[in-house]
């Protein structure tokens, strides 16, 4: 994963090196110098960089971004609008989607990253706004997403503002349970995300369970669904209990409703 996977021990942040990336990628990845990265790292020829060395990361990266994770957009001016997914079932069509959830087909499109030209198949996720029950197709698409296998048992489920990941209400001090069978490679506080589990699992996916008040696991150590990974505790933003959840496979993030879950599709 470039720039995504990492791990955080009080306040560093540590990269973990894959195949191909290269101490200027690695660097621009985290807006700072080649030289500071390398001197950081007591690094003498970038050219013997290997996949798997971890890097610290200089605390002149503390103010950027991660590359993976960034803080939700809160905005203050207008009504969240909450995102769910919808499976699509023979007869539906862009416009037809659309028009049941009471936008624009170029709101949907723009939504879904489609093209014009998408071609719209039986089975596919078409990512949809919950405007309220009345609404059929949003009930029907929000019924499905809360059905699915969470770390949490989800009071509300939303999608953060320009990420690939989702904000999931729960209970205060309820456990959060991995969705997969893996290995934790990150288990530490993040100061945007409270503290934060990483579990890697075959295929190249990569799970992350934020905003955690305490953890169960360490790094190393093997879980399996449903083993509990931390407990939930509250945003100082919003002042609820909500779980930060992403996944990425390789370098890419995807839709967590999507994910790969191990066992099946129903609420922990």
């Amino acid at each position: 994963m470039t720039g995504d996977v990492y791990s955080v021990y009080a306040d560093d942040l540590v990269h973990v090196v894959v195949k191909g990336e290269t101490i200027y990628s690695i660097s621009r990845s985290y807006k700072v110098s080649a030289d500071d990265l390398m001197k950081a790292n007591n690094i003498s020829d970038p050219s013997k960089l290997q996949a798997g060395s971890r890097l610290k990361i200089p605390s002149s990266a503390a103010n950027a971004p991660s590359p993976a994770v960034t803080t939700p957009v809160v905005r203050q001016t207008q009504p969240s609008v909450n995102i769910t997914s919808y499976r699509v079932v023979r007869g539906d069509t862009l416009y037809s989607i659309a028009r049941s959830v009471g936008i624009t087909l170029q709101e949907l499109l723009d939504l879904n990253k489609f093209s014009s030209n998408h071609v719209l198949r039986v089975g596919d996720t078409v990512k949809i706004p919950v405007r309220g029950s009345g609404n059929s197709a949003s009930a029907q698409a929000a019924s499905g997403l809360f059905s699915l296998r969470w770390p949490i048992s989800p009071k509300d489920i939303t999608y953060m503002t320009g990420q690939m990941g989702v904000v999931v209400e729960g209970n205060n001090a309820e456990p959060v349970k991995s969705i997969t069978q893996g290995n934790v490679i990150s288990a530490g506080p993040w100061r945007k995300f409270g503290r934060v589990v990483i579990v890697e699992t075959t295929g190249g996916y990569f799970y992350m369970y934020g905003g955690c008040e305490s953890l169960s696991v360490n790094v190393g150590d093997k879980v399996t669904s449903g083993t509990e990974v931390g407990k939930l505790g509250v945003n100082s933003v919003s002042g609820k209990p909500q779980l930060f959840f992403m996944v990425f496979q390789n370098d890419t993030p995807i839709d967590p409703a999507l994910a790969p879950r191990t066992g099946a599709n129903v609420k922990i």
